[in-house]
């Protein structure tokens, strides 16, 4: 496994694309309510990201092997979609929970982050799974040291959410970012105290727990992108990019907007 150590330079570098990549989430905050379509919000984001940051989104048309084109700037992942979803027509209703994952290249560096939103009122079961699910990513951020290992993220998430009735996705992970948008290391959030990789200072990927509601198992759709729960249970994700400093993290996709932490 060869991971990027970030310099000086890359550092603050992805400290900028970073924030401004969470103040993507910042803008599209007030117009997530009933009613409008998540075709509607990738319009506003993609504009947003060209005309106000001044970068681009390296999901549009983003194409790994093995998968057709992605064919929006963002990924809108409502209910019982774990991630991944392509914005489209359907409107958003209230009671909705829903996953906004947005990334930007900025002077060729990338940023990626996501967010849950709660639409209109939430249910008791939803508004719950969103806050459980936050708590757990922080608890997965609060693990990371140097000398800690991969596996000490992996198991802070995962012993936190098992024994509250929740599961952890395993088909998707975390991943080192930089100059590319994925990079290694990957980044379970499942695993065992002590195991993995172990963390030195000038690392940097993202901690981006998926938690179903319902059972572990996903299912992809015919799209080719769409991951939905297979017993159809609510899921919920969040997601920050995380430096490995000398001292214990630094958290580099925060904004005025984002949430406290926990």
């Amino acid at each position: 496994m060869s991971v990027q150590i970030k310099t000086p330079e890359d550092i603050e570098a992805m400290r900028r694309v970073g924030r401004k990549t969470a103040e993507i989430l910042d803008f599209i905050t007030p117009y997530v309510k009933p009613g409008v379509t998540t075709e509607e919000l990738d319009q506003l984001c993609a504009e947003f990201v060209t005309k106000v940051q001044g970068g681009y989104s390296p999901n549009l048309n983003y194409s790994p092997p093995g998968h057709r084109p992605f064919p929006k700037s963002i990924c809108t992942s409502p209910n019982h979609v774990v991630c991944h979803g392509i914005p489209g027509p359907k409107k958003l209703k209230d009671g909705d929970i829903l996953n906004i994952d947005v990334a930007m290249v900025l002077d060729g560096y990338y940023g990626d982050t996501s967010r849950m939103f709660m639409v209109g009122k939430p249910t008791i079961q939803g508004k719950r799974l969103v806050e459980v699910t936050y708590e757990a990513m922080w608890r997965g951020i609060r693990a990371v040291r140097p000398g800690a290992t991969l596996g000490d993220i992996g198991h802070a998430i995962q012993s936190f959410v098992e024994p509250l009735g929740y599961s952890v996705v395993r088909e998707f992970c975390g991943h080192g970012i930089g100059k590319r948008y994925h990079e290694e290391p990957q980044v379970m959030h499942y695993g065992k105290p002590g195991t993995g990789l172990t963390l030195v200072p000038g690392m940097m990927f993202t901690i981006e727990p998926m938690i179903n509601a319902g059972r572990a198992g996903i299912r992809i759709l015919a799209d080719g992108w769409t991951a939905v729960t297979a017993d159809h249970s609510l899921s919920a994700q969040w997601e920050h990019t995380v430096l490995v400093t000398e001292t214990g993290f630094e958290v580099t996709t925060l904004s005025d907007g984002a949430p406290p932490p926990p």
